[in-house]
């Protein structure tokens, strides 16, 4: 904080170095944050995880296997609508506690895409489509449509989980950047005042 006094003994409040490097650096953060562009990827990660509970509908309808019992599209689409909602709100509010907890949620959003990848990938490998096996006058087998609806679905969810991955890594890089880049300043405080001010000494006489 500088002080400045006069020759009339009016002592007067300058504006604070700090405070000003925090005014400068925060609307900085703002900016380098809606360069990347959170809005966007959060919607992308909102719609991601629609599209992964909903397309997971039909599963419930053929066999049950690892992937519908673990309930993996539910979890990991609502932890994809989250990251999306959080990446959303930061577009709006950009502060560094914000951008922590956006990152942290991300973060967790790639960990449990790999693990619900992981999930896919085995439960696809233990239940192979059964084969189709004609005879006279017949179609094939029930199960073998259900195993190929059942694959199929799964694939698709296998697809949408990757591209998730992807977004979510996309958007812990851009935000672990930004923290790097202007986490000296969070500590910072705006409490000192921004504006000059006057103090007057009272009138001794």
């Amino acid at each position: 904080m500088a002080v400045a006094v006069t020759r009339d003994l009016t002592v007067q409040v300058l504006e604070d170095v700090n405070t000003v490097k925090l005014s400068d650096r925060q609307q900085a953060l703002r900016a380098a944050i809606q360069k990347g562009e959170p809005k966007s990827l959060g919607v992308s990660q909102v719609m991601l995880g629609l599209m992964v509970m909903s397309y997971s509908i039909p599963l419930h309808c053929t066999e049950v296997t690892e992937v519908v019992v673990l309930g993996v599209p539910w979890w990991s689409g609502l932890m994809f609508i989250t990251a999306g909602v959080m990446a959303i709100l930061l577009d709006k509010h950009s502060t560094m506690k914000m951008l922590r907890v956006c990152l942290l949620v991300s973060m967790a959003s790639v960990v449990l895409s790999l693990v619900a990848i992981s999930i896919y990938s085995v439960d696809m490998d233990r239940n192979p489509e059964v084969p189709c096996i004609k005879r006279k006058h017949s179609s094939c087998s029930p199960k073998y449509y259900a195993t190929k609806i059942s694959r199929g679905v799964k694939s698709s969810l296998l697809v949408f989980t990757l591209a998730q991955t992807a977004v979510s890594s996309v958007v812990c890089f851009l935000l672990y950047r930004q923290r790097r880049s202007f986490g000296q300043y969070a500590s910072l405080s705006g409490a000192t005042p921004s504006t000059p001010t006057s103090l007057i000494p009272p009138d001794l006489n």
